[in-house]
């Protein structure tokens, strides 16, 4: 108890002590004073912290939407980590065995940040994803890092979405008067029946930075098969919620950076396939690739802490020969879509499958690869988890791993679905997730994995020590 005492009279003298601080109400008085008394985890102290937008990296004119500050209740990395109830939850699902009753002696450990635990897209298996709350809460659940995919408007700014042409999925753009900048806008007929449920799409690059900004983010889900635009949009699947959606703030990369530097956390931002054809305008894939570097670069952010992903090996070739104190940390993220031989289908424990060795990626100079979670690991037919061939065949090359991502599925009962590809027999209950994860840092040894509710790997991590 005079843990959490200590952590949230830290916390409140440092947010405090700036020129930006205003006195508590009498209300608010209490509500801090019963926190320390009580030990909570965490104290929202409106207006005791703030977080300033970063400069215009283009030096183009600063819109609005940059200058408004990214108002946020914890900017300082002393900040308290909880677990919430979901690691216990898939602890007690487990089926009896020696990691289960240790992971179950844990249960009283205190909760710290770990760079084993990556944030991916903040924490969308509640949060909407790639918002100020979502990244908010994974780092509250002990995230050491946090991602930002990142895409281009039409200005040509740098904004954290998961994919250039997702808006229509992830925003509330189709209830707001920029559904008409669409690339595909909903099309209603006389009747008013929906028409293209299956075609609409919305990208970054319909919009200016301001315009981007001016949106809320949702839940991931789209009803492509709807007649009402209504249906279309409200299609969340039933093991998520719609409970955080309330705010849904949208931000740019350079809000992301200052976001994740006041947190003292690490950045792993992906530069996503452009879907707008390239050169978009005068703007060049180059130009793309340089300019997510050198927003770092000008937020004063080191190589060192910044993972910069892509699935596209020339992005990852142009930093190693561009940027070298970048490079040393880049992510060469890999499915069975971008690393399958020519004419075959990729099966993990074959190579000839293969578009690329392991000692052809490290010759490449990559030093570091990312494959989906079930490309590293197989079972033996008999329900138990393994490193697969490419698993092995990485580590032989001295190749680091990271791998994406858990959390990311409905209940496992039924298998678990693509990230859980080739290991049916093995996973049967939301328990087995924790399994999963033990194979991949134990027998795989990955450094890192992606979680959409990074509280399940922190648990695990601070329990093992990672």
């Amino acid at each position: 108890m005079s843990y959490h005492k200590n952590k949230v009279r830290k916390s409140f003298i440092s947010d405090c002590h700036t020129n930006n601080y205003k006195a508590p109400t009498s209300k608010s008085k209490i509500i801090i004073l019963a926190s320390m008394c009580l030990g909570l985890s965490s104290v929202v102290m409106s207006g005791c912290s703030n977080l300033l937008a970063q400069p215009n990296e283009n030096n183009m004119p600063i819109s609005s939407a940059q200058s408004t500050p990214v108002m946020s209740p914890v900017t300082n990395s002393k900040s308290i980590v909880s677990y919430g109830s979901r690691p216990m939850y898939l602890v007690d699902d487990m089926d009896e065995s020696p990691l289960k009753k240790q992971l179950k002696s844990c249960e009283g450990q205190i909760a710290k940040k770990t760079d084993f635990s990556i944030s991916h897209r903040g924490a969308p298996l509640q949060y909407p994803e790639h918002t100020l709350d979502g990244y908010m809460a994974a780092a509250r659940m002990g995230a050491g890092v946090l991602e930002c995919d990142v895409a281009f408007t039409k200005d040509k700014q740098l904004v954290c979405r998961h994919a250039q042409n997702d808006l229509h999925t992830t925003t509330n753009i189709l209830s707001t008067p920029l559904a008409k900048k669409c690339s595909t806008p909903p099309k209603i007929d006389a009747k008013g029946k929906l028409t293209n449920a299956d075609s609409i799409e919305c990208r970054t690059s319909d919009l200016t930075l301001a315009e981007f900004k001016s949106l809320k983010g949702k839940m991931d889900a789209a009803d492509t098969k709807a007649t009402t635009l209504n249906d279309y949009i409200n299609a969340t699947a039933p093991w998520r919620t719609e409970l955080y959606n309330q705010n849904g703030k949208l931000l740019s990369l350079q809000e992301h950076i200052a976001l994740t530097k006041s947190l003292g956390l690490k950045h792993t931002p992906e530069l996503k396939a452009p879907v707008e054809k390239m050169p978009f305008g005068d703007y060049t894939q180059d130009q793309y690739r340089k300019q997510l570097i050198d927003t770092y670069k000008k937020a004063g952010v080191s190589g060192s802490d910044v993972y910069a992903q892509s699935f596209d090996i020339e992005d990852i070739k142009y930093w190693i020969k561009n940027n070298p104190d970048f490079a040393k940390t880049a992510v060469y993220l890999i499915e069975d879509s971008n690393e399958t031989a020519e004419g075959k289908k990729f099966d993990k424990n074959d190579p000839r499958t293969w578009k690329h060795s392991m000692q052809e990626l490290k010759a490449m100079g990559v030093n570091i690869i990312a494959p989906a979670t079930w490309m590293l690991v197989t079972t033996d037919g008999k329900g138990h988890m393994m490193p697969s061939e490419y698993a092995k065949q990485a580590k032989q090359a001295g190749l680091k791993m990271l791998t994406w991502s858990i959390e990311r599925s409905g209940p496992l009962a039924n298998g678990g679905g693509w990230y859980y590809t080739g290991l049916e027999d093995a996973i049967n209950n939301d328990g087995d997730l924790m399994n999963y994860i033990d194979v991949l840092a134990q027998d795989v040894g990955v450094m890192g994995i992606f979680s959409d509710w990074p509280a399940t790997v922190t648990y695990y991590a601070n329990c093992k020590g990672l």
